[in-house]
């Protein structure tokens, strides 16, 4: 395989940490995007030579076209990976115009904006695949996370509606919906609430929890040739939660 290049939003920790560790063992330049300094380059050191930090707040979206210029004038960009993505567990009542805009801004126009940006290099070079990271929330109704559902459907629905117009330039778009993934911050979640992680094991048919390296196979099949015929997918990672009983 020749030398790839791919972006990881937020891939200095959980999820995107993973991912980009799957794509670096398997010898893709990977430059990791994340707000912190400290983390990001903790990430990447750990992960080894083919993780490259970048430091970047993507809530500055005026500074997102300069931010992919610069990484693509050093390698094109073969594979994108929207994983950046913030929660707000509210209320609905309690959620004001301000923490919804937030939760948009971050988890949709930032993505928007990434892809718009990457989307004239992977043009230009006449392919590259896009990988969005959507959720449970976007499959069914949970209550107290109304911003973060309506940002993950507006993901899902974005992907089908990029795979189709970018499809004739050599562009693939798909998502992944993960379920219940055992990261430290869910852990620490449901095991301080043994009522709501019983439920949650209860109607996933698998009977446990998935593995951040589960979402980072789920990635890697997405974005290599293995794919080439698959676009505008939605691809549930969640032990059968999705369609449990």
């Amino acid at each position: 395989m020749s030398t790839k290049t791919a972006i990881v939003t937020g891939g200095n920790s959980g999820l995107g940490f993973a991912t980009a560790k799957k794509l670096c063992d398997n010898g893709i330049i990977t430059y990791i995007i994340g707000r912190s300094k400290e983390k990001t380059e903790e990430a990447c050191a750990e992960i080894g030579a083919n993780a490259i930090p970048v430091l970047y707040d993507l809530n500055d979206i005026a500074g997102i076209p300069a931010m992919i210029e610069k990484i693509a004038k050093n390698n094109p960009i073969d594979i994108l990976v929207n994983n950046a993505g913030i929660n707000l567990k509210k209320e609905f009542l309690e959620v004001t115009d301000e923490d919804f805009l937030s939760v948009i801004h971050t988890n949709l126009l930032s993505v928007f904006a990434v892809s718009r940006e990457v989307v004239k290099t992977m043009k230009e070079n006449k392919g590259g695949s896009i990988v969005n990271i959507s959720s449970m929330a976007s499959q069914y109704g949970i209550p107290k996370v109304i911003a973060y559902s309506a940002s993950k459907g507006a993901i899902e629905s974005m992907t089908r509606a990029m795979a189709v117009e970018l499809a004739p330039f050599g562009i693939r778009v798909n998502c992944i919906a993960p379920g219940f993934i055992k990261t430290k911050m869910s852990s620490t979640a449901l095991d301080n609430d043994p009522e709501r992680k019983n439920k949650v094991l209860s109607r996933t048919p698998m009977g446990f929890l998935g593995e951040p390296s589960d979402i980072a196979d789920a990635v890697f099949y997405f974005a290599l040739n293995e794919s080439k015929y698959t676009t505008g997918t939605v691809l549930p990672v969640d032990g059968g939660n999705s369609i449990g009983f």
